[in-house]
């Protein structure tokens, strides 16, 4: 694994997923902010984001609505903290737009792009208050929801070569 940039990974606090893709960095920072991209891969599938706000600077709001196939709902809040454009997007769930702060936090995300090759070391990182907020993650299916959600990432980006 990567060491990351901003901070050390804690393993009792943090989540990690790191793979090379054989997309280039600006396509799949373009996935991650156009809202009309988001809705094509950012749940695994057969949930599917309705509902996509981003406002791609730091206090701006990223904001997803997810809808299970059973009807089930899960709308994510968030603001952005941090645009490093096409290198690195840092989200929370913990701030809504404008830093106010949520009423439900669960975690903030660190999401990189690095050139590797003709493709992208993509590293995303959850990072969560407490050990029990880590594991309910886990419980919930991170690493194979993450991964997921970035095979689809890479399926779309190819079409927008």
């Amino acid at each position: 694994m990567s060491q990351h940039p901003l901070f050390a990974i804690n393993p009792e606090l943090d989540l990690v997923l790191e793979r090379v893709v054989d997309v280039a960095p600006r396509l799949v920072w373009a996935a991650w902010t156009k809202p009309e991209l988001i809705k094509q891969w950012f749940c695994p599938r057969p949930w599917m984001v309705t509902d996509c706000r981003i406002d791609l600077r730091p206090g701006g709001e990223f904001y997803t609505l997810m809808q299970g196939p059973d009807g089930q709902s899960f709308p994510m809040d968030g603001c952005i903290l941090d645009v490093v454009e096409g290198e690195r997007l840092v989200l929370t769930d913990t701030l809504t737009a404008g830093y106010r702060p949520a009423e439900k936090p669960f975690f903030s995300s660190i999401v990189q792009f690095i050139p590797e090759g003709a493709g992208t070391r993509y590293i995303a990182t959850a990072i969560h208050g407490t050990a029990a907020t880590r594991q309910s993650h886990i419980d919930m299916g991170f690493h194979q929801g993450w991964g997921t959600a970035l095979d689809q990432l890479v399926e779309l980006a190819r079409t927008l070569a």
